[in-house]
């Protein structure tokens, strides 16, 4: 059978990923990206055509993908005179990988379906180097029709995929997983630094806490670092983690619903931020409250 023709937009460390990992097993890959020339020009030297903008990449493809990293950024690729939508085939699906708004992703699905195609979102979990495995988590949703269409793909990226009900659904869970995923970060975060401010160990508050039911994956990413100094378990950095925060509360303002929880990994993440730590990684915000406590 001859595989889809894909586009993809978006080739930072997860989109550079998945592009290898659709290389890998044969696809043609049309490819635009704006920031790293690196990532592009390896794309291409294994097979991938260069695009010169987005409305070109959706004409001479089946399949589009955006892994990209604001709703604005996708909204940018997809609208104008140059956009995948001026492009857009009849027929053709287009995937959001990035983690958006819900109401950004439903317009455009809107905008899509009126040029005959297809959109759907698919927000992911896990790292780029579980994509290269192709080992992703993949959080589909959006026509039916359109997900069974382009399933055998997401199998190739994903070793979870699921479909989960009306477009924007996707985007809805995960924005909800990465607000509870913040604020135990933020929390756990704090209390190493609370215990070394209050002279007990970082290590003995670790083995109390993670002998009973507050272990969890996320606890032990910050242990990896707050304990033994190393980030990159957990590879998400605090201006991403800031911005799915703040898109959550948009989600809740959008739906009437008044979030409290989220109020102080907002306050944090959004600090952290401003005072240029946006690039750290999640797991530095042990830091972060250190110093904080520090004065």
């Amino acid at each position: 059978m001859t595989k889809a023709n894909i586009g993809f937009i978006g080739l930072g460390l997860m989109g550079a990923a998945m592009v290898g990992r659709l290389q890998s097993l044969g696809y043609a890959l049309t490819v635009l990206g704006n920031k790293s020339r690196v990532r592009i020009e390896a794309a291409v030297s294994a097979g991938a055509v260069e695009a010169t903008d987005a409305a070109t990449l959706a004409k001479s493809t089946d399949i589009i993908m955006l892994c990209m990293d604001t709703s604005a950024s996708v909204e940018s690729r997809m609208r104008g005179e140059n956009g995948v939508i001026a492009g857009l085939k009849p027929g053709s699906v287009v995937i959001d990988f990035g983690t958006s708004l819900p109401g950004s992703t439903k317009q455009l699905g809107q905008e899509v379906a009126a040029a005959g195609g297809i959109y759907l979102d698919a927000p992911l979990g896990r790292t780029p180097t579980h994509a290269v495995d192709g080992l992703l988590n993949i959080m589909c949703s959006g026509d039916k029709a359109g997900f069974e269409k382009v399933e055998s793909v997401l199998q190739d990226l994903g070793e979870n995929v699921f479909h989960l009900g009306e477009l924007g659904s996707g985007h809805t869970i995960k924005l909800i997983n990465n607000f509870f995923a913040m604020t135990t970060a933020n929390a756990m975060s704090e209390a190493f630094a609370m215990a070394e401010k209050a002279g007990v160990s970082r290590q003995g508050l670790y083995d109390v806490m993670s002998a009973g039911p507050l272990r969890s994956g996320m606890m032990d990413f910050i242990k990896a670092y707050g304990i033994d100094g190393d980030a990159s378990q957990l590879a998400f950095s605090i201006r991403n983690g800031a911005k799915d925060i703040g898109y959550y509360r948009q989600m809740a303002d959008d739906l009437g619903a008044k979030t409290i929880m989220s109020a102080a990994a907002n306050e944090a993440l959004t600090c952290a931020v401003e005072q240029g730590l946006g690039d750290e990684l999640v797991p530095q915000m042990v830091d972060f409250y250190a110093q904080r406590f520090d004065g």
